[in-house]
């Protein structure tokens, strides 16, 4: 990935991926990349109602651009179905959650200011030795986030 006087270029298959079990992460943006301004991914869940617990980022906003596919995405109790071209904001602090509503749906995720990539580092090696509930808990608290509905079916 070449950079320029604190710019960068992200080509094709050039991302650090993440697998995570029921969806990827792709990391095209860090801290360190930008200096803690924000971070970027993208995500593809491979499966129709994939998606996190609901949940509070207390550090961070949070907005989505629908790539692909179509989700459904609840904000401070509010249901909304998004398809693709369809842009998400959640400020820091509001309760939210959403999940893929067809197989193969991709969306972009900012984080301001950034945060939440070691939280995918933690969640995918968690998922792997078999966390529980417990053990996420854990990880959540360190990404100043805070889980406030139950842990859906096939996130862990």
């Amino acid at each position: 990935m070449p950079e320029v006087d604190g710019g960068r270029v992200v080509q094709p298959g050039e991302a650090r991926l993440i697998d995570v079990g029921g969806f990827d992460v792709i990391v095209l943006a860090d801290t360190a990349d930008t200096d803690r301004v924000f971070s970027l991914i993208e995500t593809r869940e491979d499966a129709a109602g994939m998606g996190p617990p609901l949940h509070i980022h207390r550090d961070a906003a949070e907005s989505f651009y629908v790539v692909e596919g179509e989700y459904r995405f609840q904000l401070a109790g509010r249901d909304f179905a998004c398809r693709a071209g369809s842009f998400v904001y959640v400020p820091a602090g509001m309760t939210h959650t959403f999940s893929s509503m067809t197989p193969g749906s991709r969306k972009l995720n900012l984080y301001t200011p950034a945060a939440m990539i070691g939280y995918f580092d933690e969640l995918a090696a968690g998922i792997k030795a078999g966390m529980d509930e417990q053990a996420l808990d854990a990880i959540v608290e360190r990404y100043a986030m805070e889980v406030v509905g139950p842990v859906p079916e096939g996130y862990l």
